[in-house]
């Protein structure tokens, strides 16, 4: 067996190299996204893993089982980049990967305690020797209600680290867990809105949750709502976001996501003029943080991902499926 992996990062080279010699299974890796203009790579392997940030439409697919690809694995949770149709109809098996909770959900709580203590504020007056406190009063987590859209795993390991801080926490979700019950209140979305100082999203990209950020969601929250993004950029309506701080709705915004980010989070573009003119124009309030995508980025994550990713193409190779396996 011998796989294509694409994308690598130096953090995920060990972790390979260790299941190459436990699974005894050949590979080669790029650096570089799987695209047309590198399928060649991939000649004689029997399965491809990939990282997100390409776009598996129906022309990549198509040009992938033509070279004999059969089994094609994403090292992230999300994989909305895939034409889970296209790759059906080209007989082409796809699975995805997964990952602790931890990373993600430390990060959220992170990215909360920055905005309620005006962090941004502060380092920016660092570098100009100001260190008047003026203006950077903040708030103590313990003391508000948190509201946390969707209640899967990074979901519930967030309001769990939150529960710690004494946080009156809501969850609002589809699917009900005894054990988040035990620590969170479950509400509907109007409530969550209604009664939450901070609402962070753990909820996959979907058509039914794109955009569930958008001026209506927004009008029944508080004014002030602090609002945080580690899933999905494409949840949060752009300018939505942009009036509701510009009216200052939104007290503060922490995202590590963005929609329109590929191409840009994770490149070195210090020397580019970067295109995006929504992300250049909020990234500038200063109650506003954003991170390039890199809550998931331990080692425990990347550890777990390519690991899930190779096992999904060995039991691909060796089952015709796997429990990893996502379809349309």
């Amino acid at each position: 067996m011998k796989f294509a992996v694409y994308g690598i990062f130096d953090a995920e080279r060990g972790r390979l190299e260790e299941l190459s010699k436990l699974y005894g299974f050949e590979y080669v890796v790029t650096t570089e996204p799987v695209g047309l203009d590198n399928l060649a790579f991939c000649e004689g392997c029997d399965g491809v893993s990939s990282l997100g940030k390409v776009d598996a439409n129906e022309t990549l697919l198509k040009a992938l089982s033509e070279r004999g690809i059969r089994y094609f694995s994403t090292r992230t949770v999300g994989y909305n980049h895939i034409d889970l149709k296209a790759a059906k109809k080209y007989g082409i098996r796809v699975g995805n990967s997964s990952y602790p909770p931890d990373s993600v959900a430390e990060f959220t709580v992170m990215l909360i305690l920055l905005s309620l203590r005006k962090y941004k504020q502060t380092l920016w007056r660092q570098q100009v020797n100001d260190y008047s406190l003026a203006g950077l009063k903040g708030e103590v987590l313990g003391k508000m209600t948190v509201g946390v859209m969707g209640g899967g795993k990074i979901g519930g390991k967030v309001m769990e680290i939150l529960k710690g801080f004494g946080c009156r926490v809501l969850c609002c979700s589809d699917d009900y867990r005894e054990e988040i019950a035990t620590i969170a209140e479950y509400v509907d979305a109007d409530t969550m809105y209604a009664l939450s100082d901070v609402i962070t999203y753990h909820v996959p990209y979907l058509p039914s949750t794109k955009y569930i950020l958008n001026d209506d969601s927004l009008a029944k929250m508080k004014k002030g709502v602090v609002l945080i993004n580690t899933a999905r950029g494409e949840l949060f309506d752009i300018h939505t976001l942009i009036k509701g701080i510009e009216t200052e709705k939104i007290g503060a915004l922490a995202m590590d996501v963005f929609e329109g980010e590929a191409g840009i989070y994770h490149e070195n573009r210090v020397a580019d003029i970067l295109k995006n003119r929504d992300m250049a124009y909020l990234r500038q309030f200063p109650n506003v943080i954003m991170t390039p995508h890199m809550a998931f980025y331990t080692q425990l994550s990347m550890d777990s991902m390519i690991q899930i990713s190779i096992e999904s193409l060995l039991e691909f190779n060796q089952k015709g499926t796997s429990k990893n396996e996502v379809g349309e």
